[in-house]
């Protein structure tokens, strides 16, 4: 697979992206982030405001958005939406007979098939990344300015006291990260359904399943790792 990956141009995983599952989360991935960065900046706020240190009210829930929040809401889009698309399709490609047919062929259905949706889910996971850490700051500042009175100059100042350019990085790595892992799950319980029809959907359901379980793991890891290896900003 990650020989495929090396070899095959991005071109054919664009129209890929454009399909209606990973385009599909677009809004409502959008919508979701705005009360995930409220809930945040409220609870966060509420806490420093108990041991008045409220002046980084705004830093610690800008980066709990951009490192924790962000990539999780777009796996969990991804591989609800784009991921069980993926897998049903394959599924149901599979029972067809139309991968033993693109085999017979000579056409591996890894490389014409697979790989340009793992690559697919990987793009649109880094671009949604992006406007929801964007989406969901922004919400964060609203709720904190207008419902505890917080002052703007206070959020921004706290914001760049704490924040540094490798916590963008870490947030985008771990989207292109879940994303690869919510294609190759979908990819793999895709091409290998049980039971006719039925199984196509157990499945989807068993994709699903595998990828929250996998992604929440993989965050924990990648999280341990990060804070280990990146020291804190003015630490």
């Amino acid at each position: 697979m990650l020989r495929r990956l090396r070899r095959r141009p991005l071109r054919p995983a664009l129209p890929q992206a454009r399909r209606p599952g990973p385009r599909g989360v677009n809004a409502p991935a959008a919508l979701v982030s705005i009360p995930f960065g409220a809930v945040i900046a409220l609870q966060v706020g509420s806490l420093t405001q108990q041991l008045g240190a409220q002046s980084f009210t705004g830093g610690a829930s800008v980066l709990a958005v951009i490192q924790q929040a962000s990539p999780l809401i777009v796996a969990l889009l991804i591989a609800g939406a784009g991921g069980s698309a993926i897998c049903a399709d394959l599924g149901s490609r599979k029972i067809r007979e139309e991968l033993d047919a693109m085999e017979v062929m000579g056409v591996s259905p890894i490389q014409r098939l697979v790989v340009p949706r793992v690559l697919a889910t990987m793009l649109v996971a880094f671009l949604l990344n992006g406007m929801i850490s964007v989406v969901g700051t922004l919400g964060g500042y609203f709720f904190n300015v207008i419902m505890q009175d917080g002052t703007p100059g206070a959020y921004l100042a706290s914001f760049s006291a704490l924040a540094q350019l490798p916590d963008l990085y870490i947030s985008e790595f771990k989207a292109l990260v879940f994303g690869f892992i919510a294609g190759v799950v979908a990819a793999h319980r895709g091409l290998n359904p049980r039971g006719g029809p039925k199984g196509v959907g157990d499945a989807v359901n068993q994709s699903v399943v595998i990828t929250f379980l996998l992604l929440f793991f993989v965050n924990m890891i990648i999280t341990a790792i990060y804070l280990q290896v990146v020291p804190a900003k003015g630490g």
